[in-house]
């Protein structure tokens, strides 16, 4: 698994900063999180090609999420893109997308296809049979989801050494991965247990912005390999929170200790501070495993 950070400041894009966006790659996907301005030269920066996403994912209708979409949407259209592109946001997406692109006379020449969402309950947005993906209602001053990926169990591994030990035709070895249990051609029962070794844990990736603190979500991130969860302000500024629907480092590092994450990654930061390793060393007040999101970062699990 591997997420690569090309956007993790709040607001307004600068020079040196870019707003959310970010790459997750896992089980042999490649999926879009957030598109803020400039989400498109980072994906070229960051040499991710563009023909291999095929999902992006929208939290929420404010501009540094998603106001890099129809850009990027026009420049899938002008690479001669053929396969679908899924969107899925919440309600109100299409409507903001098509009409820039009505207006520009830009109509994709690929499938364009918009799945929004409504829901203040977690839901399933994709699944296949690598990967599903659910969202995470967040409380932010308008609707807004996060997004829980997670790896489905692989299959169980093959001990050759094992597996020669008896005359088993190889058409099996596939049963044998799923799990089932060989019975040899005198009728004895050899226990998938001793032919195979458990297949490697799954892993799952968590990603929470924007939102205030909010122990509902607890349950659904509980126990996943890594979360990212906004950290727009240090302690000092903490009475703005409730009124901006963010979050400091420190109700960012809680819930990352609650949930029983074992990674935590901050970003979100509000552009007043001029050194983000402030908010690190805030959140590992409360817990250990916290790193710092930061544009072109690349974190591998």
């Amino acid at each position: 698994m591997k997420v690569t950070i090309l956007g993790c400041y709040s607001a307004t894009p600068r020079t040196f900063t870019n707003p959310t966006s970010q790459v997750l790659e896992i089980n042999n996907h490649i999926f879009l999180i957030d598109c803020g301005e400039g989400t498109q030269v980072e994906l070229r920066r960051n040499k991710i090609k563009f023909s291999r996403i095929n999902h992006i994912f929208i939290s929420h209708l404010h501009g540094d999420h998603f106001y890099g979409l129809v850009g990027l949407v026009s420049t899938f259209r002008m690479l001669n893109r053929e396969n679908p592109l899924h969107i899925y946001g919440p309600e109100g997406i299409k409507e903001a997308i098509t009409l820039q692109l009505k207006l520009s006379n830009s109509w994709t020449d690929y499938p364009l296809l918009f799945h929004e969402l409504t829901s203040e309950d977690s839901q399933i947005v994709f699944e296949d049979d690598k990967v599903i993906v659910s969202t995470i209602p967040l409380q932010h001053r308008i609707y807004c989801n996060g997004f829980l990926f997670q790896e489905k169990l692989g299959d169980r591994k093959l001990l050759m050494s094992k597996v020669l030990n008896y005359d088993i035709d190889k058409v099996y070895y596939k049963s044998i991965k799923k799990g089932k249990d060989v019975i040899l051609d005198d009728g004895r029962i050899i226990p998938n247990s001793e032919l195979t070794d458990d297949p490697a844990p799954a892993k799952s990736y968590a990603f929470c912005s924007d939102t205030k603190y909010d122990e509902e979500k607890i349950s659904l991130i509980q126990d996943v390999t890594t979360l990212y969860h906004e950290s727009t302000f240090l302690e000092s500024h903490k009475h703005l929170c409730e009124k901006t629907g963010h979050s400091t480092a420190i109700e960012a590092a809680t819930i990352a200790k609650k949930a029983n994450v074992k990674n935590l990654i901050l970003g979100h930061y509000s552009t007043r501070y001029g050194n983000i390793e402030l908010f690190k060393e805030e959140a590992q007040t409360v817990f250990e495993n916290v790193e710092i999101g930061d544009d072109g970062k690349v974190f591998k699990y």
